[in-house]
């Protein structure tokens, strides 16, 4: 597969305080890649910063592509779409207008398909065309997540960057939207899945790496790494503090 993109020699610091350590990651066209490790490891820096949120040093490269001075305009530009931790939606919008400004970029660009591209949204999201005239804050969780997920979809991306997804969600509803992500190869969108549940974010991805400490531990094929004695006692046994149960 061809590399879509590249982190090398990847680094983040907050002052004096180095948060994210010469990381070195890929995505390759129709991949799903996760970022998996504990709560403070660096995930969430690393992904901002990637976007452009954040400043860094090293390499950013974008479908061969490197960009100097990564910035959230200049990866949106290139076909990057960031779905937040807090999801940020506007609740007290519809659906149907939340999904409307996920399109703005390409709206303001010329590219006047935004309801065409809402269609194709609520193939994938059945639940928000029930829902398209309601307002985003009295959806459940699980619905807010794919809002989040769905608006992200409207500009298109080659790469979709997932930040933490479960969080705050029922089991169930974990894997109905990893499921969702898992199908997003067949859409034409590789995905940066950033995620603490360790047994869910491999279960749906192709290649995982693990962050420590702001570096990374171990990287490999998801299925090995579900069957690594290291993160099975690290991240999947049962009673682990890090366990989450899929």
């Amino acid at each position: 597969m061809n590399p879509l993109f590249e982190l090398q020699d990847f680094s983040v610091a907050y002052g004096a305080v180095e948060a994210v350590h010469s990381v070195a990651l890929r995505v390759d066209e129709g991949e799903i890649v996760t970022v998996i490790g504990p709560n403070g490891a660096g995930k969430t820096t690393l992904l901002c910063a990637a976007m452009g949120l954040l400043p860094s040093t090293g390499s950013v490269t974008l479908a061969g592509e490197r960009i100097a001075r990564p910035s959230v305009e200049a990866m949106v530009a290139r076909g990057v779409a960031l779905v937040p931790e807090r999801r940020e939606l506007f609740g007290e919008m519809p659906v149907e207008d939340n999904l409307l400004l996920g399109g703005f970029y390409r709206w303001r660009t010329g590219r006047r398909d935004q309801r065409e591209r809402m269609e194709e949204v609520f193939a994938i999201f059945p639940r928000l065309k029930e829902r398209r005239a309601q307002l985003a804050s009295t959806l459940s969780g699980g619905e807010r997540q794919m809002l989040a997920i769905g608006r992200a979809l409207m500009a298109r991306p080659k790469l979709l960057m997932l930040d933490e997804p479960s969080l705050g969600l029922a089991p169930l509803i974990v894997r109905e939207v990893l499921n969702v992500v898992s199908s997003l190869r067949s859409h034409g969108v590789s995905v940066l899945l950033v995620e603490q549940n360790a047994r869910a974010a491999l279960q749906v991805a192709d290649r995982g790496y693990v962050l420590e400490t702001g570096a990374v531990a171990l990287t490999g094929p998801a299925q090995a790494l579900l069957h690594d004695r290291r993160i099975i006692d690290t991240y999947l046994g049962l009673g682990n503090k890090h366990a989450v149960a899929a």
